[in-house]
């Protein structure tokens, strides 16, 4: 079973802007472990060309920003009481059950990316919704 079915009842039902800030970040805690490891994974493949394995370390570097960047993001709506302090505490992506360390260690490398990228779109896609939801008025 591949990672993307094991997580996918865990988005069937999204309904508030806590439960989808606290996706957004469970998703994007959930691989960074993964990343790390498939980054130690290509750098020791002899024939990949360094631009591969820079890229794949800039990936991993974009995420991380982007868990920080959303973790701000979430601590200025907590603030300004958009949303409730409800995800305070919540850091672990065990907590959620989104670890998927074991999967990805027996993964090929295609199913990887095509797993990171269909979690990675639905990062974008998350982002979007909670952005329609807190600023309606920007044309959504």
């Amino acid at each position: 079973m591949s990672c993307c079915k094991l997580r996918k009842k865990f988005f069937v039902s999204i309904c508030k802007r806590e439960e989808l800030t606290y996706l957004i970040l469970k998703l994007l805690q959930a691989w960074k472990e993964p990343l790390s490891r498939f980054n130690q994974h290509i750098e020791s493949l002899q024939e990949l060309p360094g631009e591969s394995l820079s890229k794949a370390k800039q990936i991993s570097n974009m995420v991380h920003e982007l868990e920080s960047g959303v973790e701000k993001v979430t601590e200025k709506m907590q603030s300004m009481g958009i949303i409730s302090n409800s995800l305070h505490g919540m850091a672990s992506s065990e907590a959620a059950g989104l670890s998927i360390s074991n999967e990805a260690n027996v993964m090929s490398d295609s199913d990887f990316i095509h797993c990171f990228r269909r979690d990675s779109n639905k990062v974008q896609s998350y982002l979007k919704i909670l952005k329609c939801r807190i600023m309606p008025e920007n044309s959504c």
